[in-house]
């Protein structure tokens, strides 16, 4: 559903806009609101409404019992936050998202199929650079190429 790269930086406001072919994609789905909460590799997820939903289910369902459940759901849960986009397509990630994922001015938007990830462009650039170099063994463990 959501693909691409993208470079984008926070205006004056501190809002960020959301890429043009996203907002086309949310508009074809009738996507309205998002959430937004703690990633890995110390970026943002952002998932559309009925994403989230789905990832909630799965996570609900993991063992409480277990402390990595337990510190998994804590990290998820407690950072999430909905967000609706203005009609150009601007929405505020609230400052301890920002300062978990050390966002201060410019930002790399990428599709990642069922959702958004929102990074800080140097640490993009960095994580990138160190996995394009493993790219193709990371496909031939994952895929019987």
């Amino acid at each position: 559903m959501f693909y691409g790269e993208y470079t984008h930086g926070l205006d004056t406001k501190g809002r960020l806009i959301l890429p043009s072919r996203f907002r086309e994609v949310a508009r074809e789905n009738s996507i309205e609101t998002f959430f937004v909460t703690r990633g890995l590799e110390k970026c943002i997820f952002m998932f559309s409404e009925n994403e989230w939903r789905l990832q909630e289910q799965r996570f609900k369902s993991l063992s409480f019992t277990k402390q990595d459940s337990r510190m998994f759901n804590r990290m998820f849960f407690s950072g999430a936050v909905d967000v609706v986009p203005d009609k150009q397509g601007r929405f505020i990630i609230p400052q301890y998202l920002k300062d978990f994922a050390a966002i201060k001015e410019k930002t790399v938007i990428i599709g990642v199929s069922n959702r958004i990830e929102i990074w800080n462009e140097e640490r993009w650039h960095e994580f990138y650079t160190r996995s394009s170099e493993s790219f193709e063994q990371i496909a031939e463990r994952m895929m019987d190429l």
